[in-house]
């Protein structure tokens, strides 16, 4: 395949050989990042995924909240953006898409004046604003409305009795791969009636999308992440012709006769397949992976919950506000205005960090803890908030829900035996690994 071809693979452009990423850029500067208190407030800059790895982050953002909650910073290979810590404030970006756009991504991105292809995104509905954006979303919704989720929740809860069932006892296996990338995969499958035995490659094609390229890792190139996104397009263009002729009740099949979407091409459908696997691997599974972090970290919660399973529920809502899967998400100013007393200027990008929002001690109280009976624990903004309020919110609340039900019935106990390894990454918050044992009732 060469850039010349006419296929759908050239709309998926090649990135320059010098090509380097914001996050990749805040990476190589080293793990070695200065505490937060050794650092003046203008050198503070959250984006380097070192510190979400190291699980490092958390004293810079609580100074951020208490020092300047709409943080300027400019680099090289992003120009200007601020950082918006403050659950408030992150409510009044999201609440104006006129002023604050989705339309140029959602992760942050390259200055206008770079090179064609450098910060290349796929387009998908979660990267466009209304009236566009609600005509996409509106095609593949039926998926997880409230009649479907009904429908598929006992297929979740035999998928999920069957991981558990499996599970070994008394001995030390990986909670991510064996547990939380299963399940979700499982699920995924399902919801795109993709092949079964194929159901990992969902997980890899999620996991390379917002990879730093550093080596050994997730991707070692950001050619290797072209090569393999170009596999995805092939993939699924065999089953969008597939669903052409017998269309099904699957995501694939809503997109290629959805009203707003069958005319798409290969490139913006696979936008739009890209967001809806990610937001069906990544969140769900890293929420899955922090519950049994979590509750072991306050042990005394977990206790409370075996006491009482009643508060599976709101156990939920909490882990999802203490994990907060996806740390932020873009927009970008459309016009001068004033946030918070800041100027921003028409171009700026803004990082609401939903990550910082939900450890804000003026909505939450103890924040950094959990606390399974929260009162507000339902106030996070892990899914988002206003127009792209995350649509998959209730099948991924299901979904944790059936996990500890199906838990609480047959574990006495999930122990961690050391700590995770974690995501490099400052957008997913996420682990790598996470080393536990089971002991069965």
């Amino acid at each position: 395949m060469t850039d010349t071809d006419t296929s759908n693979d050239q709309k998926i452009q090649r990135p320059p050989a010098d090509f380097r990423s914001p996050e990749q850029e805040q990476v190589e500067k080293g793990a070695g990042v200065a505490p937060a208190d050794e650092l003046t407030l203008e050198d503070i800059n959250p984006l380097n995924a070192n510190l979400f790895a190291e699980d490092r982050y958390h004293r810079y953002f609580e100074r951020l909240r208490n020092e300047d909650p709409i943080h300027f910073n400019e680099i090289e290979t992003a120009g200007r953006y601020w950082s918006v810590t403050k659950a408030d404030d992150i409510k009044a970006v999201e609440g104006d898409w006129q002023t604050f756009s989705s339309a140029s991504g959602i992760t942050l991105g390259v200055p206008a004046e770079a090179p064609s292809g450098a910060g290349a995104q796929t387009s998908s509905f979660i990267a466009m604003d209304p009236p566009k954006q609600r005509a996409q979303r509106q095609t593949v919704t039926p998926a997880v409305q409230p009649k479907n989720l009904q429908n598929v929740e006992p297929l979740i809860r035999e998928r999920t009795i069957d991981v558990l069932e499996s599970l070994p006892e008394g001995e030390t296996f990986d909670w991510v791969e064996t547990v939380s990338i299963e399940l979700t995969t499982r699920m995924l499958a399902t919801l795109f009636d993709f092949p079964f035995e194929d159901r990992r490659k969902l997980a890899r094609w999620s996991d390379i999308v917002f990879a730093i390229p550093e080596p050994g890792g997730v991707i070692e190139s950001h050619q290797q992440r072209y090569d393999e996104l170009v596999e995805c397009v092939h993939y699924f263009s065999g089953l969008w012709e597939q669903r052409r002729e017998t269309p099904g009740n699957d995501l694939v099949s809503m997109l290629v006769h959805g009203e707003a979407t069958k005319d798409m091409s290969a490139m913006d459908h696979l936008g739009n397949l890209l967001l809806l696997i990610v937001g069906g691997n990544d969140t769900t599974r890293n929420t899955m992976t922090g519950s049994v972090y979590g509750l072991n970290t306050f042990p005394e919660q977990y206790d409370k919950l075996t006491a009482n399973p009643d508060l599976i529920r709101n156990m939920v809502q909490e882990i999802i506000r203490w994990q907060t899967p996806l740390a932020y998400m873009r927009r970008t100013a459309t016009r001068d205005c004033d946030l918070g007393g800041k100027q921003i200027l028409q171009g700026d990008q803004l990082l609401m960090w939903y990550l910082s929002a939900n450890r804000d001690a003026d909505i939450f109280e103890d924040p950094d803890s959990i606390d399974i009976e929260r009162h507000n624990a339902s106030d996070h903004l892990s899914f988002g908030f206003g127009v792209h309020r995350c649509m998959g919110l209730r099948l991924a609340e299901m979904q944790l829900r059936i996990l500890w039900e199906e838990i609480l019935e047959r574990f006495e106990r999930i122990e961690i035996q050391a700590e995770p390894t974690r995501t490099l990454s400052s957008f997913v918050h996420g682990y790598a690994t996470l080393p536990v044992t089971v002991s069965r009732k």
